[in-house]
């Protein structure tokens, strides 16, 4: 079993979603031994936000330019580490109700006709469907208790739509929010969070092949 650690704070030492997706790994491998890692870290290795020459060659360009050679191969380089890899932990902190620019980043290099979804007559169908998703969610308020919270963050919200429209239908959330309100709630935050690891580990990765057409 292949699983992908995928950072995106950049926060460094200080980052709570890195010490989770830390232990997210480590629990995984002791509960599924067979397990190899590979680590990306969206922070120290930022592929460029996405544009015209990252676009270019899946345009069927007649003559690719060198900058569309290069953001081409940066783009398959990373989608192919993705669909390699049977479950994926993304640290995932918020940052202004939403998801790090650097992982917005990597998730527009994964957006691929023929490669995680592709479009029929009935819409599009995801193609990545075998794989489980953990995210690790951290959060300085609490935004899941009420429905105005719940209504601001666009972090799990996206990434639950995004994975299911590659059609990973096992997305797992780890949530430590209210990490800004006091020592005592981030103790507790981080209590919680454990919690979570420890049931989403213990959990065998979905080896069901499930495409989601929306």
């Amino acid at each position: 079993m292949k699983l992908l650690q995928v950072d995106s704070s950049v926060l460094g030492t200080h980052s709570v979603s890195r010490q989770l997706t830390t232990e997210i790994v480590a629990e995984w491998r002791r509960a599924h031994q067979d397990t190899t890692v590979e680590h990306l870290d969206l922070a120290v290795d930022t592929p460029n936000h996405f544009d015209a020459n990252a676009l270019g060659i899946k345009v069927a360009v007649a003559e690719p330019t060198e900058a569309q050679k290069r953001e081409n191969a940066v783009s398959e380089k990373l989608v192919s580490q993705f669909l390699a890899a049977d479950v994926i932990v993304v640290g995932a902190p918020l940052y202004n109700f939403s998801v790090p620019s650097q992982l917005k980043a990597w998730i527009d290099r994964l957006a691929q006709v023929g490669r995680t979804f592709k479009y029929t007559e009935k819409g599009p169908v995801g193609l990545a469907g075998s794989k489980t998703v953990i995210v690790a969610s951290t959060r300085g308020g609490v935004y899941s208790t009420s429905e105005g919270g719940r209504a601001l963050e666009h972090q799990e919200s996206y990434l639950k739509a995004i994975f299911g429209f590659f059609g990973i239908t096992d997305v797992r959330i780890v949530r430590a929010e209210g990490l800004a309100m006091g020592d005592a709630a981030k103790a507790a935050a981080i209590e919680s969070a454990r919690a979570d690891i420890r049931a989403v580990t213990a959990e065998a990765a979905n080896q069901g092949v499930a495409t989601l057409a929306a």
